[in-house]
């Protein structure tokens, strides 16, 4: 077949695949272009899921009537004048490919009118048939009328879901959409019905459009966070901030259904953010569930390319591992800072198994300190000398007088009581009852012990007594001899025994009895893929490390039907208020929970 030049409706269309995938494309491209051009409303109305009709006005600039040819038109935008413009997108959106590629697989029409003009103009496309400019009736701003999506392209058409499923892909980007703007106000109708509405105020608190979105639960457990790059981290990335939320980890999801990232704004999906937000979450989520979290990451426009994708869901880092490195630590350090006892649990339960109940489903806490952690200590000072003092608070302060919360100050975990069936300590707070998990706050206070004795100590090497020889790529080997310092720091000591060989030599001290080759070959799988920059090496060895350390941990912490003594219960409620993540054992599982006094008084119908 010889080559042709293609029908401007059949380029259209085929432009009309990347930006128009369904209903919730449309409704995504014609919202921005409303945000850009200043509405303060916009009116979203939708029939049988946005398949058959999406309408969406606004309160915007408008546009003139001469320029709405051009506003259909291909490559035609306002926002995009040179190469410097497209360096540095700070508007939602920018292609110039939306209008003529959604006007090209239905039937559009397009109204606006400038605060200026005598009237609107209006202009309608059929299936890519642009129509003649016409006078018509419409306030300042802009309404934008698809019809009957894909009616024109059968095949595209018969891969749209259900009413119900379109309509859902809808309300879930506008509820991101939401998050990122409190100051306009959405209102949604669906088959003539209001269906939704977020207020548009921008003296609205922030947490209030956090429960108008996500709801009451993650608004409650939400963390604050706000972070800028300090002076001397990264002087090329000036601006870098990290703000937003994240939940707790005993609030956590089955599936990633809460997770929004936002980069200048726009909302975007980003494997490595998405990784360093994993990573910050490792040590304290419970296994197979999936973080929370509402973060809006800004960034000198010029540092980020957001043309990677054309519907602009992804975006490309000039600096991808100072970002990733920068939102980890932000992260880690603010759950890192969170203590136990500094937040509510509101839950009402009687018998042992409900109490039980309770701690699966999720308390609302927050965490380093100090107790009789002997045999985890033991088996660390086996391995690295004897602990040192600075990593640990004395034991004789995990002991003091018994107290009530009737004594002048109260702690936040109050003081204890009593035990419950050898597992769940009892204690009386000042609004309430506290009740603790006693293994799993021990776990956790004796691993974060464990882990700051061997960060303090630092990483001893294990001499083997035959040196073990790896067969690699030759490719790896060559990252081994380069990169001999970085393993060496690592605990590694490797050098090249040929072509396609290793001789590992000794190995970190506290991994001896695992499977430190396989680590190995991780950790130049990771060299190699990132350069000369270590810490994902370093994380590698870091988490096998602390895997070490937690079962330690889990088998030096107090076991069930242990009967502790007052003081002893006491000392175990004062460590956890001092442990950094002490909300959650290792785990991942929830260590205390808090009751009222107001909810244990309608327990029992008080004041009734």
């Amino acid at each position: 077949m010889s080559i042709r030049q293609l029908p401007d409706t059949l380029v259209n269309q085929i432009a009309a695949g990347e930006v128009v995938e369904r209903p919730a494309s449309v409704v995504k491209e014609l919202v921005e272009n409303a945000l850009d051009a200043g509405a303060t409303r916009v009116d979203i109305d939708l029939e049988e899921g946005g398949i058959r009709l999406i309408r969406i006005r606004d309160d915007g600039g408008g546009i003139d009537a001469a320029e709405l040819p051009l506003a259909v038109s291909r490559h035609a935008t306002s926002k995009i004048a040179s190469i410097d413009d497209l360096e540095s997108v700070a508007t939602l959106g920018f292609r110039g490919e939306a209008l003529p590629s959604i006007a090209s697989v239905s039937r559009f029409s397009l109204t606006s009118r400038r605060a200026g003009d005598a009237h609107a103009a209006s202009l309608r496309v059929d299936g890519g048939r642009v129509g003649q400019v016409a006078p018509s009736a419409h306030p300042a701003g802009t309404t934008v009328e698809v019809r009957d999506l894909f009616y024109n392209v059968p095949a595209r058409r018969k891969f749209l879901r259900a009413e119900r499923t379109e309509l859902g892909h809808v309300e879930e980007w506008l509820r991101s959409l939401a998050l990122a703007r409190p100051d306009v106000e959405l209102r949604v109708s669906h088959n003539g019905r209001p269906s939704r509405r977020y207020r548009g105020d921008a003296a609205q608190a922030p947490d209030e459009r956090l429960v108008e979105t996500l709801g009451e639960d993650f608004a409650r457990s939400a963390l604050r966070v706000d972070h800028r790059l300090a002076h001397g981290e990264g002087e090329h990335v000036a601006g870098l901030r990290l703000h937003g939320w994240i939940a707790q980890p005993t609030y956590s999801r089955a599936s990633a259904d809460q997770q929004y990232l936002y980069v200048n704004g726009r909302a975007v999906r980003d494997r490595s953010v998405a990784h360093a937000v994993r990573q910050a979450y490792a040590d304290v989520l419970f296994h197979g569930r999936q973080p929370a979290y509402v973060l809006f990451l800004s960034i000198d426009p010029q540092r980020v390319d957001v043309n990677v994708h054309p519907a602009k869901h992804e975006v490309r880092f000039r600096d991808a591992r100072l970002v990733h490195d920068f939102v980890r630590r932000t992260l880690h350090d603010a759950l890192a800072a969170t203590r136990a006892g500094n937040a509510p649990l509101v839950a009402a339960v009687s018998t042992q198994a409900e109490v039980a109940r309770g701690f699966a489903a999720g308390a609302r806490p927050q965490s380093p300190l100090a107790l009789r952690i002997d045999e985890a200590r033991a088996g660390y000072a086996a391995l690295y000398g004897q602990v040192s003092q600075a990593a640990a608070v004395d034991d004789a302060t995990a002991t003091g007088p018994l107290m009530s919360a009737d004594d002048g100050e109260v702690p936040p975990l109050g003081f204890a009581l009593a035990q419950l069936h050898g597992v769940f300590i009892l204690s009386e707070s000042r609004d309430g009852l506290i009740v603790v998990d006693m293994h799993a706050a021990h776990e956790r206070i004796g691993y974060e012990r464990l882990k700051a004795a061997h960060d303090g100590e630092g990483l001893r090497r294990q001499p083997l007594l035959v040196p073990a020889t790896l067969a690699v790529s030759e490719r790896e080997a060559e990252v081994a001899e380069r990169e001999a310092a970085t393993l060496d720091a690592l605990g590694f000591e490797v050098s090249r025994g040929g072509p396609q060989a290793l001789l590992l030599r000794a190995v970190p001290a506290l991994l001896a009895h695992g499977d430190t080759e396989a680590l190995l070959r991780d950790v130049l799988a990771d060299l190699r893929q990132h350069g000369e920059d270590t810490t994902t090496g370093a994380a590698r060895v870091t988490a096998a490390r602390d895997a070490l350390l937690s079962t330690m941990a889990c088998h030096g912490a107090v076991r069930a039907n242990r009967r502790l003594t007052l003081p002893e219960m006491n000392g175990l409620l004062r460590d956890m208020e001092a442990t950094e993540r002490s909300g959650q054992c290792n785990h991942g599982r929830p260590t205390w929970a808090r009751f009222s006094m107001a909810e244990i008084d309608r327990w029992f119908l008080r004041g009734r």
